[in-house]
């Protein structure tokens, strides 16, 4: 391939989808990964993205996509999600469980799987999409701000790691983002809930905004890392500070 190689989990929707296109945009040979096989598909007709089943809590899955890849210039760990609000002394361990699977050990998983290739072909980037949860935690927020404080101290320590080679680490760390799953997801499926939570909020940011940055973050000369993006709307001064219009 003439073009280099950019690997997007969690692809099939919201900030993966919108950075499997906008990366594609950008001249990237993009491998779009996700469990949704038929939304890949449909993204890639529109795209010309190639669309690969993967399941980042899984290794064999890890595995058959890693041997798939000539190359890896750029991986963006995308996959993740939150489950649930209650308060710690209340909630699921299940959920807690999967919210390390797929937002921590996903993403160990997919640089134990590509950094190899990095590094043999001499060039590489890692971007793992974090979140503000990763910053500061909340009420109601404490499996998933343990999930997004572990993968944040899984940039800096591959930063410190790599320090010398030549592989780049990115953190970007999203606050409120309005994508069509998230918050339903997180939210057991309750739609009234998942709309209150931007409700009032005249300009959340948007799947492609997170899109941009990491379009920004990859395209930098190769001298050039960012370490950390933080990207709030205008409206979230904090994960606890919100200006809603009435």
């Amino acid at each position: 391939m003439t073009q280099p190689v950019a690997v997007v989990t969690g692809a099939s929707s919201g900030i993966g989808a919108a950075t499997a296109r906008r990366l594609a945009a950008e001249g990237f040979e993009v491998f779009a990964a996700a469990r949704r096989l038929d939304r890949l598909e449909r993204l890639a007709a529109e795209t010309g993205v190639r669309p690969v089943e993967l399941d980042v809590t899984d290794d064999a899955s890890v595995a058959a996509l890693a041997a798939r890849l000539p190359e890896c210039a750029v991986l963006v760990n995308n996959a993740g999600g939150a489950r649930g609000l209650a308060p710690a002394a209340e909630t699921e361990i299940e959920d807690w469980r999967w919210m390390y699977e797929v937002n921590v050990l996903g993403s160990v998983r997919m640089v134990q799987a590509l950094l190899p290739a990095m590094l043999k072909h001499g060039r590489g980037h890692v971007v793992n999409i974090t979140s503000v949860a990763g910053h500061a935690v909340y009420e109601g927020g404490s499996g998933y701000t343990a999930a997004k404080h572990a993968q944040r101290a899984l940039s800096e320590t591959l930063r410190l790691e790599l320090n010398g080679k030549p592989v780049r680490v990115t953190e970007i760390a999203p606050g409120m983002v309005r994508t069509e799953e998230f918050s339903l997801n997180r939210l057991g499926g309750d739609a009234d809930r998942a709309d209150a939570v931007y409700r009032g909020v005249a300009e959340p940011l948007v799947a492609e905004d997170i899109a941009d940055c990491v379009a920004f973050a990859v395209t930098r000369p190769p001298h050039v890392d960012v370490d950390l993006l933080v990207v709030r709307p205008l409206a979230q001064a904090a994960s606890h500070k919100v200006h809603r219009e009435n």
